[in-house]
């Protein structure tokens, strides 16, 4: 039981980690898009330097962790497979799918900024960077609550702070653009 407190503790250690990445890569980006747009040398200075920072966070620090995150569940599941016969797992494991769905599209973004293909907005990125947010919390509460979760609760709490999240950029969006310095 001790190995497995340690793997579970790697487990959420890389978790955590991966999370960071994916909450701060999309950020990179929407300054990566915003610098490309600016004046020169402003424009070549910023790109450089921001293609530098998204490429050491998201290779040093975000796809190794979503390895290690990956092995040390893996390792989990290994060592109690019967989580494999529980609904809430099943839900999980859908989750981390859509995780790893929305972890290659970022690194599909990443990939194109890097070449200066700009495809998105800066403010397609900000809601973009609202789905490891989301992804986030469902696990979260999946993973604590299990099967005492009230489904109907749980996706009505989901929509609702998709809605907050929302409110909250165009309210942020208002204010940015009455003060361009925020």
């Amino acid at each position: 039981m001790e190995l497995y407190n340690y793997i579970k503790a790697l487990h959420l250690i890389f978790v955590i980690t991966w999370f960071a990445g994916l909450f701060y890569i999309p950020r990179l980006f929407i300054y990566q898009i915003e610098a490309f747009y600016k004046p020169s040398p402003e424009k070549e200075i910023l790109g450089k330097q921001l293609k530098l920072m998204a490429k050491r966070l998201w290779f040093i620090i975000t796809w190794p962790s979503a390895i290690l995150a990956t092995l040390f569940a893996i390792w989990l599941l290994f060592l109690i497979p019967i989580w494999l016969e529980q609904g809430w797992m099943h839900v999980k494991l859908g989750f981390v799918v859509l995780l790893f769905w929305y972890h290659l599209k970022t690194h599909q973004i990443f990939k194109q900024l890097q070449k200066d293909d700009v495809r998105y907005t800066s403010k397609f990125m900000r809601i973009w960077n609202e789905g490891a947010t989301l992804i986030l919390f469902s696990l979260v509460f999946l993973v604590i609550l299990k099967d005492a979760i009230n489904w109907v609760f749980g996706v009505i709490g989901i929509v609702v702070l998709s809605i907050l999240l929302t409110i909250g950029i165009k309210w942020y969006k208002k204010i940015r653009d009455k003060n361009p310095k925020a």
